[in-house]
């Protein structure tokens, strides 16, 4: 305890040495911080918006061959898909069913590509609330040939609210068609993801694409929260599996399971329909991939920064040992010994580093707060990565708790040789020095 205590008192005397190390131990843990804390909100971020733009966390596409062996997205009879998700204990919120197509809209010579998405709003009505409209309305869905559109599209088209453009497609077995759209609305840009769906209703999307009314394409299963998604997804794919045909999931023929089981479509045949059955997780594999990669930088930055304050740590302390070279004679002198005098520069190494590491803390959530106070708006671009128009931050104690022990350690290693030294001296030697 008399090492602890010397430690502090030698760290309070040099008030200004002690903040400045501790301040540049605290800038490295605020950075790698707010990357950790934004990397960790990110994944909960996108899924749930893309939950909300998708309309579901657990999915189901059916695949019929064709006789020409072409692959025809259509479920036509989803009981089987009902009584599985029921047996598997699927605590639904919404069960939504769509259809959709890649069409090419067409107004005044003007073309634009877009994913249309059919949507049954008399369903699902947590849709509009999702929907930033500024021109038109959910209203003028009431046109069963009304459409939806981003302002990024419209622009594109030179269409406006109220106007109407053809659209030219191929039906669910390939031929080719052409309908007619009313714009029903227009929504602020939402970034990549407003350039690449539309929404109509879905009675006219089948119309569209020759299917019966009754039938759909994907069937999307909303659940209360992420919480156990991949559980539920493994439950609701074996119970699918035992009432019906579905792709493996297990394939390792790429590293996203929708893409492995869209191969398998093109090499395998079977006779009816055959399901693809993921979850949001799956679709989103490359997002983990991204926080991966966030997660990965940090720690380097966290190391690069580390090792360059390392180096200014180890000349500090190489000149406290030298300012204190008498001091260090004396308390050998009166039977201190070798790995004390070593121990109490480390202990000072260790409090300089505690301490600028939960001040940086402090400061990184100071700053997340309030950075989440910051109203980005429904409309922004950057909505896909943002919690209702805010960015949001999670900071896994985990992941605190190793950035806290890589920075202890990498400062005790930085005054360990400074410490060796100064254990080192001779007393008789160090009591002659003159400063």
């Amino acid at each position: 305890m008399e090492i602890v205590k010397l430690a502090l008192r030698n760290l309070a005397r040099q008030k200004k040495r002690t903040f400045l190390l501790g301040s540049a131990i605290a800038f490295g843990i605020l950075i790698v911080t707010i990357i950790n804390g934004f990397a960790g909100a990110f994944v909960v971020n996108v899924t749930e918006n893309f939950a909300n733009l998708t309309a579901g966390h657990i999915f189901v596409e059916g695949v019929e061959k064709s006789a020409s062996g072409r692959d025809i997205d259509i479920i036509r009879d989803d009981r089987a898909l009902i009584e599985a998700s029921e047996e598997a204990g699927i605590p639904a919120k919404y069960v939504t069913k769509r259809s959709g197509f890649q069409g090419t809209l067409i107004y005044e010579g003007r073309t634009a590509q877009l994913g249309i998405t059919g949507v049954d709003f008399a369903h699902e009505t947590f849709l509009p609330e999702r929907l930033v409209f500024k021109s038109g309305s959910i209203e003028g869905m009431g046109d069963g040939q009304g459409i939806i559109i981003s302002e990024p599209i419209a622009k594109r088209l030179g269409v406006e609210a109220g106007d109407r453009m053809l659209v030219q497609l191929k039906t669910y077995t390939g031929q080719q068609n052409v309908g007619e759209f009313a714009v029903a609305g227009i929504t602020y840009d939402a970034g990549i993801f407003g350039n690449m769906s539309g929404y109509a209703n879905k009675a006219y999307v089948n119309e569209l694409l020759s299917l019966e009314p009754e039938d759909y394409q994907t069937l999307g299963l909303y659940l209360p929260s992420l919480a156990g998604l991949d559980g539920y997804g493994a439950k609701f794919y074996d119970a699918v599996k035992a009432k019906a045909q579905v792709f493996d999931k297990s394939s390792n023929e790429d590293s996203n399971p929708v893409r492995a089981m869209m191969k398998q479509a093109k090499t395998e045949s079977w006779v009816g329909i055959k399901y693809r059955v993921f979850t949001l997780n799956d679709m989103l594999s490359q997002v983990q991939q991204i926080v991966s990669v966030l997660e990965t930088s940090s720690l380097v930055i966290l190391i690069v920064l580390f090792v360059i304050i390392m180096v200014g740590i180890t000349n500090t302390f190489r000149i406290i040992m030298y300012e204190r070279i008498r001091e260090i004679g004396t308390m050998r002198s009166i039977g201190m010994q070798r790995g004390e005098v070593r121990n109490l520069f480390l202990y000072e190494a260790l409090f300089l580093a505690v301490g600028g590491a939960i001040a940086g803390m402090l400061l990184s959530f100071l700053v997340m707060a309030g950075l989440s106070l910051i109203n980005f708006g429904l409309d922004s671009p950057l909505f896909i990565i943002l919690k209702n128009g805010h960015l949001t931050f999670k900071v896994e104690p985990i992941r605190a708790i190793a950035n806290f022990l890589i920075v202890s350690l990498l400062t005790i290693v930085a005054a360990f040789f400074p410490a060796r030294n100064a254990a080192r001296l001779d007393p008789a030697v160090a009591l002659r020095t003159v400063k």
